[in-house]
C-alpha cells in the first residue's frame, strides 16, 4: 500500500472499501450493478480493475460527480426508473430514493385499489405464486390424529 492509498472512499452518501477494484465497489451503492458500473467506467475513462483507493483525487471527483449528479447522461434504457410517474423523465435512483420511490407505488396501487395494491395491503403474494401451501404467517396448519 502506497502512500496516497484511501481504504474508504465516500460516493453517494455509501463508504466504498478502496482495495477493491473500481467496477466492484461500485456495485456496493444501493442502485447500481455490475453493468452499471462496468458502463460507468467505461464512459468516464477509467480503468475498470484499478482499485478504487489507488485513484487520484481529481478522478475520484469526477467519478462521484458523475454518480451523483449525471448519470442519466446513460442511455436512458440503463436506467432504473424510466418514465417516472410523478415527473414523465427518465431517472436512475440511489439509496434511499429507491426505497422511497417503491414505497410510494405500492401506496398509490393501494389507494387506486388495483389487484396488485389489494394484494399488498393485505400481505398476500403479488406475482402469482402459489399461496395454498407457502406464505403462510403464523403458526402451521396441519392435521392432528387421533390416539388409538
Amino acid at each position: 500500500m502506497e502512500e496516497g492509498f484511501r481504504h474508504i472512499v465516500r460516493i453517494a452518501d455509501t463508504d466504498l472499501d478502496g482495495k477493491k477494484p473500481v467496477i466492484h465497489a461500485l456495485t456496493g451503492i444501493k442502485g447500481i450493478g455490475l453493468r452499471m458500473a462496468r458502463s460507468i467506467t467505461n464512459h468516464l475513462g477509467i480503468p475498470a480493475m484499478t482499485k478504487l483507493g489507488e485513484l487520484d483525487d481529481e478522478t475520484i471527483a469526477k467519478l462521484k460527480k458523475f454518480v451523483e449528479e449525471e448519470i442519466e447522461s446513460l442511455p436512458s434504457w440503463m436506467l432504473n426508473r424510466r418514465k417516472d410517474y410523478h415527473t414523465g423523465k427518465d431517472l436512475h435512483l440511489l439509496n434511499k430514493d429507491i426505497d422511497f420511490a417503491r414505497m410510494l407505488d405500492i401506496e398509490r396501487m393501494i389507494k387506486i385499489r388495483a389487484y396488485r395494491g389489494m394484494r399488498h395491503a393485505r400481505g398476500y403474494k403479488v406475482r402469482g405464486q402459489r399461496t395454498r401451501s407457502t406464505g403462510r404467517k403464523g403458526a402451521t396448519v396441519g392435521v392432528i390424529r387421533r390416539k388409538k
